[in-house]
């Protein structure tokens, strides 16, 4: 049974475009300044494609072929709709070893799930992005050999020694090693958990810095580590404490390859349960690049009169910093609100008054 399955099909071919039928490149890896998570290529009709080697992470895959095909526009890439400004088509039974599609999903001994995602933009969209991305495609990543690495020989540090560092907040003995240290990302996220929570946002902070550092040979490296925080945010089973305050933390410190990640804390701001979580994260980014939030800041002016005094405040706090004059007068009402709200920054936690806050949000508009 299993062979007439496939019988009169060819078991193993070329992979091709769903829209034009061209036999497509092999996807590459790209040096890019927004790192793309998974390979990507192009067809000659204008449509590209990103590879999900192992078939469950379609979502990221869709993600990845619709801001390539953006040119790395993450606010073009939002702000278009399906079928209205796109189209997209999935081929299953990809073999990123063999670039061939594999109709018995196994070969050579191996299982094949992977997949290519392929987004067409409409032509009127095409025509702003193509030559952006025709660009990219030509010019791969360089190898492990092209990229000098210079390495010391000072050992890593042990789970007891991460922790001591970030209780005491010093960074930069921790920064110092994390070169040469693999397991320095897998310690501060199991600070993540902490129940203290001043070290839970001291571990935030430092994972930030940290990820900044390795941004720099490896943002690849750091985009996967983002995602599995947003992925386990959206895990309604899953423990996310710490996870909004990393996701802002690492935002922060290295805004200009990771700010398309950005709206995807927007959507939180919808939820009662983690709108605080959402504006916690989004303050701590805009401390140092409020121009990637300022878009959208009139929408937080309606939770200046949210019931939850922590919403209040961080409301305000944000609006000082965005700089969004229309909040004045439901700022001068909070003033009197005297409803504390714990601030961190730069490893010390500060509570100030609700009213506090709405005052130095009017000295900055």
């Amino acid at each position: 049974m299993k062979e007439s399955k496939f019988l009169g099909r060819e078991i193993i071919k070329r992979a091709k475009c769903p829209f034009c039928g061209t036999h497509v490149e092999r996807p590459q890896e790209l040096s890019t300044r927004m790192p793309g998570e998974m390979p990507v290529g192009s067809c000659s009709c204008g449509a590209v494609y990103a590879c999900d080697e192992t078939g469950h992470k379609l979502g990221a895959a869709m993600i990845e072929a619709l801001v390539f095909a953006c040119d790395m526009d993450w606010d073009l890439a939002w702000s278009l709709l399906p079928e209205d400004d796109y189209l997209e088509e999935v081929i299953d039974h990809y073999d990123y070893v063999t670039h061939r599609i594999i109709a018995t999903q196994f070969f050579e001994g191996r299982r094949v799930s992977g997949a290519l995602y392929f987004i067409r933009l409409h032509d009127d969209v095409q025509e702003v992005t193509a030559e952006g991305v025709t660009k990219r495609i030509k010019k791969p990543a360089p190898t492990p050999s092209e990229v000098p690495r210079k390495r010391s020989q000072r050992r890593g540090l042990s789970k007891k020694e991460v922790e001591e560092l970030v209780n005491d907040y010093r960074v930069e003995e921790i920064l110092s090693v994390t070169p040469d240290d693999a397991k320095m990302v897998r310690n501060l996220q199991r600070l993540l958990y902490s129940g203290d929570d001043l070290a839970r946002q001291r571990a935030a902070d430092i994972l930030g810095q940290v990820s900044a550092l390795i941004a720099e040979r490896d943002p690849g490296a750091v985009s996967k580590l983002l995602q599995r925080l947003l992925t386990a945010i959206d895990d309604t089973a899953a423990f996310t404490w710490g996870a909004f305050e990393a996701v802002g933390e690492i935002i922060r410190y290295k805004p200009d390859l990771f700010a398309g990640y950005i709206p995807q804390l927007y959507k939180y701001l919808a939820e009662e349960a983690r709108r605080a979580q959402a504006l916690d994260a989004l303050c701590r980014i805009s401390r140092s690049r409020p121009d990637l939030v300022r878009k959208i800041g009139s929408r937080f002016i309606t939770l200046l009169t949210d019931r939850e005094p922590r919403i209040r405040g961080l409301a305000a706090f944000l609006l000082g910093l965005l700089g969004i004059s229309e909040a004045r007068m439901d700022l001068e009402n909070l003033l009197e609100d005297d409803n504390e709200v714990a601030l961190y920054d730069q490893g010390a936690l500060e509570r100030r008054t609700v009213g506090e806050l709405a005052s130095e949000a009017l000295g900055n508009l």
